[in-house]
């Protein structure tokens, strides 16, 4: 890479307005899992000085009450209720059983949030709590809600604190890991940059304690991981990421069009400002639909439609609506606005959108026009299975 190559890339991080930055659970504990006020504290001297501008953190901001006094605004999705929540509960763990899980983010959500309140208090600055399941993302009036509350803290002066909502998430509805909700609410709210702060200041080639390997410094596409050997574990035991998540997560953000930063939590300052550090992962495709993004990577399938080959066709080649001549058999239990996968003959996934009628009523429409359909059950019957507007084709 030259020099002229690396100056764009800083210039492309240091001009991004709006920022999402995820931190995870080991950036942010103490070794025994409870939360490390101290850690808290240093992401947010880094956030507020960037938000500043002039790094004296008085609360400057611009002159409409918007971001910071550069205009820069943040999210932040950070990781860590759980593990905060483990010390208060006597637990020494992270537990393995999902009713523990949600009982101690039930607890440490509260501690976390509490603690980046009077942590950003400091600076002057508000905080606003969001919650989020992979539900309340991928259905379109649930999204549109996420969608405005997020621009509207924004608009307020607030920082919006983003985590899943694992209270009362379910694998169901689990996103799995924030590093992917990171890449998806930097699409959400049309972020200009996604900063991934982790306790590895990069991707490497290898294992980084293994002697011999090297920093990757930036990513242009997939083909600049190939034969690289990225592992699936981190390094603490209290988060539920790795390097194979904060990968796929920037492989996510950066086909919806927006630039990954992977760097160590220590280095979060040199990331925000624009400073070559950690690994850039450039943008590989431009911005599409939102909501299709959720529903592409956020949502669970419900059930599965088995399309005829001509459906296959007219759904994937010519981006139609699917209707009900088209399908050829159901499984699965789901309800209207459920998602669910459509399939061809052979069982493989060539889409995935969220359907208009219940699993009860799809056996009665296999095969048949929407006219007859019409005419026999009413003209609610005449309309499509899957809009084409909530449908997205898989890879």
């Amino acid at each position: 890479m030259t020099e002229q190559d690396g100056s764009a890339v800083r210039d492309e991080v240091a001009a991004a307005r709006r920022i999402v930055v995820k931190i995870g659970s080991s950036s942010l504990t103490t070794a025994a899992g409870g939360l490390d006020a101290d850690r808290v504290d240093a992401l947010v001297d880094v956030v507020a000085k960037v938000l500043d501008g002039d790094g004296k953190g008085d609360g400057g901001r611009d002159g409409d009450g918007k971001g910071g006094a550069n205009g820069k605004e943040i999210v932040l999705v950070s990781s860590g209720a759980i593990a905060a929540g483990l010390a208060p509960l006597g637990l020494d763990r992270r537990p393995r059983d999902l009713a523990r899980q949600q009982a101690a983010a039930s607890v440490g959500q509260g501690l976390l949030v509490a603690r980046y309140t009077a942590s950003f208090a400091r600076y002057g600055r508000r905080v606003g709590q969001v919650l989020l399941t992979t539900d309340d993302t991928s259905r379109r009036a649930h999204y549109r809600n996420a969608t405005r509350t997020l621009d509207q803290l924004l608009a307020m002066g607030a920082l919006p604190i983003v985590n899943e909502n694992d209270t009362v998430a379910t694998d169901e509805i689990r996103f799995g890991d924030n590093d992917r909700l990171a890449a998806l609410v930097a699409h959400l709210v049309r972020a200009d940059l996604l900063v991934l702060l982790s306790d590895v200041d990069g991707l490497y080639d290898g294992d980084p304690r293994t002697p011999g390997t090297s920093r990757i410094d930036e990513v242009r596409g997939p083909k600049d991981l190939d034969g690289v050997s990225i592992g699936s574990a981190g390094r603490s035991g209290v988060g539920t990421g790795g390097m194979v998540t904060k990968v796929e997560a920037a492989r996510i953000a950066t086909a919806a069009g927006v630039p990954v930063v992977l760097t160590s939590a220590s280095r979060a300052g040199d990331a925000l400002l624009g400073r070559r550090t950690g690994t850039f992962f450039h943008r590989t495709g431009r911005r599409s639909a939102n909501r299709l993004l959720w529903l592409a990577h956020a949502s669970a399938p419900r059930g599965a439609l088995t399309l005829d080959d001509g459906a296959v066709r007219a759904v994937v080649e010519r981006r139609t609506s699917l209707l009900p001549a088209g399908i050829a058999a159901v499984e699965g239990e789901f309800t209207a606005g459920d998602p669910v996968e459509l399939r061809d003959t052979r069982g493989r996934p060539v889409a995935r959108g969220l359907v208009n009628f219940d699993a009860k009523e799809i056996p009665q429409l296999i095969g048949r026009s929407t006219r007859d359909l019409a005419r026999e059950l009413g003209p609610a019957y005449e309309r499509e299975v899957v809009h084409r507007d909530d449908l997205v084709l898989l890879d």
